[in-house]
This record gives C-alpha cells, structure tokens and sequence, in this order.
C-alpha cells in the first residue's frame, strides 16, 4: 500500500458521530405520536394518554438514551428553566440544605436555580432581576417575614411559599413543616420531665412560622395546672440567645427551670448564659433548641432540638412549583418533624 493509500482515521480525521435520538425516534419504538412523547417527556400526559403508553414512552426513551433538546423546547415554551429561590439567608446551614434539595428536584426536570436573600427574612425582597418575569418560570420563597415579597408576588409568576400560612390564597402553593407538632413535643417532652415554670426565647420577626410557636406554646403549656411561661423576644443569633436567656433568668419571680429557643443558635447563646450566671445545664436549667444544625451537637452537653428534614422541605417545593408550572393544582403538604432527646434537658430542679 502506498503511503498515499493511508485511511482517513490514519490522517487524524475523527469518526463521525452517532446520529441524535429525536423523539421521532422514541416514538417510533414506543409504537405512539411524537406528541405523545412529548406530553410524557413533558409531564403532561395524565388524562391524556394511558399509564401503559407512558411507561412505554419512558422506557424508549431511557433505552435509545434520548436527551430532549432543552434550549428549543423553552423557545416553545416560552420559558427560561430557572426558578428563583428566596430565603433570608445565605450563611444559614438550614437553608443551604433547603437549596440543595430543592436544586436537586430541579435538575431532574431540566431546570436551574437561582439563590436570593432577603435580608433576616424582614425584606422587602425587591424583583432580583428589573424584570423578574422576563428572566424565570417561577419563584419559591422559604420562612419568609409578612409582605416581604409584596414586589415579587406583583410580577404574576407562580409563587410556592415554604413555612408559611396554608391559607394565604396568594402562594400557588404552600409547603410546610409540622412546627406546631416540634413545639407540642418540646413541651411534652419538658413537662414529663417536671418542668413547669418554662421561659421562651422568641424569635424576634414578624412572621408566620414564629407566631406559631408562640401560639403553640401557650395553648400546650397554659393548660397545665401550676404552670408558668415566661417569654423574652430574641434576634437570631448567639449573642442575642445569651441576652434574652440573661433576661428570662434574672427577671422577677421564680426562676424558670427550662428555656425553650426558637432556632439552635439561640439555644447556644442560652447555654452560655446558664453558665455565666454559675447555674449547670441540664441540673438547673434546660434548654431546648429547633432545626438540628451542627450546632446541636456541637455544643456541650449536646442539644435536646426539633429535627426539621431541610433537603426534603426544599425538594418538596420544588416540586409543587413544577407541578403549579404544568398548570395543575399543587396540594399544600405538610412534612413531619422530630424531637432529638439529648443532654441538654434533665428532670426539673426540686
């Protein structure tokens, strides 16, 4: 053979490429329309082509390896794939998880996410973008503070509210925790230990999910015989837990056996208040904390705290705004949570 006679992949020219599955193609295998692939692939097939036809069409799909073509199909749509996510903090563990879960359920739907704070949650949280409409499908807000996305809710896209009151007609959806149920088990958990002069280092914010701690509180604890709550509003923060657990401390009157915190964070602020004042957590104080960060067992002794499923929370979310998107009702759900016994709480003092 000459030197003349080399073949083309000897010159270094490349194999040419498989040809793209289209969804032609999946339908062809599938023995259905490409617009039914397209209401399966799509999810929008319910009540419009059988349960057997769509397991059908998913299973083609997965064996040819079809990939959709993302950008021509939002062209159609006339949608951006991105949902703005908006909570009132970035360096807060608990909404980091709710981020990554609800990242994690976009991804599965060819969707991104953008992250947005509104400062402590107090807002207001103004349109991100000048034109929020122009830029995203839809938006997801977390723990959020009354009104705080009055700018955000007058751009007309679909709005999923998490931890936020159910009835608030304005959210195309709700998602919510069981805080009522965490704040039930808190003081249970309390009083089957005996304690029953009680203090509450409250959240310091105006918004839904702390008035029903508040609420929850004193209903589960107001109808105990003998028994007493003392509450002391508190910022979100180290510092400000120590401050108000000082107060609730040293006030007038007997001094309360255990302190209930709305967030970890203050509850390690309240351990370093018992401490400074010479009094032993649990031995003289209780103190109880809510989310389960790291915190919880970072401090010593670790922290009795409400478990909140954070990853979960925001998957959940965002998964209603996809459904909300396919124009379909989204249901409000609740997701449970769990009370964490650890060394932080003990039997009250005699």
């Amino acid at each position: 053979m000459s030197s003349n006679d080399t073949s083309a992949t000897d010159r270094g020219a490349q194999p040419s490429a498989a040809p793209r599955v289209t969804s032609r193609d999946v339908a062809r295998a599938a023995g259905v329309s490409q617009a039914a692939v397209s209401l399966v692939l799509g999810e929008k097939w319910r009540g419009r082509v059988s349960p057997a036809k769509a397991e059908s069409v998913r299973a083609a799909a997965l064996e040819l390896g079809y990939r959709p073509n993302l950008a021509a199909r939002s062209l159609r749509m006339g949608r951006t794939r991105t949902a703005l996510l908006v909570v009132p903090a970035l360096t807060t563990e608990f909404f980091a998880l709710v981020h990554s879960g609800a990242s994690r359920a976009a991804a599965d739907r060819g969707f991104g996410v953008v992250l947005y704070p509104s400062p402590e949650g107090i807002g207001p949280a103004p349109d991100p973008f000048g034109s929020a409409r122009a830029t995203l499908d839809g938006v997801i807000a977390s723990s959020m503070a009354v009104d705080a996305l009055a700018a955000l809710r007058g751009t007309g896209l679909p709005l999923v509210m998490l931890d936020n009151d159910p009835q608030d007609d304005r959210a195309a959806a709700t998602v919510n925790l069981d805080i009522a149920d965490g704040i039930r088990q808190v003081a249970d958990h309390l009083l089957a230990l005996g304690h029953r002069r009680i203090g509450h280092l409250a959240a310091d914010i105006d918004s839904w999910t702390f008035a029903l701690r508040a609420r929850t509180l004193d209903r589960a604890i107001g109808g105990i015989p003998g028994a007493e709550l003392r509450r002391v509003p508190a910022a979100l923060g180290v510092t400000a837990g120590l401050n108000a657990a000082h107060t609730a401390l040293t006030g007038p009157g007997p001094r309360p056996t255990a302190l209930v915190c709305d967030d970890d964070i203050v509850a390690a602020g309240a351990c370093k208040a018992v401490r400074r004042l010479g009094l032993r957590v649990p031995e003289d104080v209780s103190v109880t904390g809510f989310d389960d960060l790291a915190l919880a067992v970072a401090v010593e002794p670790e922290l009795t705290t409400v478990r909140l499923p954070a990853e979960d929370f925001g998957a959940a979310g965002m998964r209603a705004l996809m459904t909300a998107l396919d124009g379909r009702p989204a249901p409000a759900r609740t997701l449970p949570v769990e009370l964490v016994t650890r060394g932080s709480t003990g039997p009250a003092p005699a």
